[in-house]
């Protein structure tokens, strides 16, 4: 008797979405979210980028470095404060330190839940400055070189 097992692909093994259902998720999912080199671009226009961006860690997080430009508010301050530092008319791109961190989730959400139009921007401040984007600390402003699995070497955008 021969037993044969079924090698079984585990990319396939659930079936992908039917096209229109998959448009949709991935239309919904830029809804709610941006990229770093996205907010990098549209913050190097001249005049205002249309958005604020929103630094929702600690401020010994804030300290150690920020996306230059960012409000800072901590996500467990956002019910009391934000009303007086954020226009509910203005569109808020949160970030927090990286994908590790779910943190820019939630406070994409208390904003959001006050009635704030809002944005989380993937990848946090850990990939703002992987891909090379100036920051300022407590010191100053500081830039680190691209990180090649991060950015295209001697490129100014990825090209996605």
């Amino acid at each position: 008797m021969s037993t044969s097992t079924a090698v079984v692909n585990p990319v396939l093994r659930v079936a992908p979405a039917a096209p229109a259902e998959a448009a949709a998720y991935f239309r919904a999912s830029l809804v709610f979210h941006a990229d770093v080199s996205d907010v990098a671009a549209a913050l190097a226009l001249d005049g205002d980028p249309g958005f604020v961006v929103l630094d929702s860690r600690s401020t010994e997080a804030w300290d150690q470095g920020h996306i230059p430009g960012a409000v800072h508010l901590p996500t467990a301050l956002i019910p009391e404060q934000a009303e007086q530092l954020l226009d509910k008319n203005v569109p808020v791109v949160t970030y927090c330190w990286g994908p590790g961190c779910n943190g820019a989730t939630r406070s994409a959400l208390a904003l959001a839940e006050l009635g704030y139009q809002v944005k989380e921007m993937l990848g946090g401040f850990e990939y703002w400055a992987r891909e090379g984007f100036a920051f300022e600390t407590w010191e100053g402003a500081e830039r680190r070189d691209a990180d090649p699995l991060t950015a295209p070497v001697g490129a100014e955008n990825c090209g996605c």
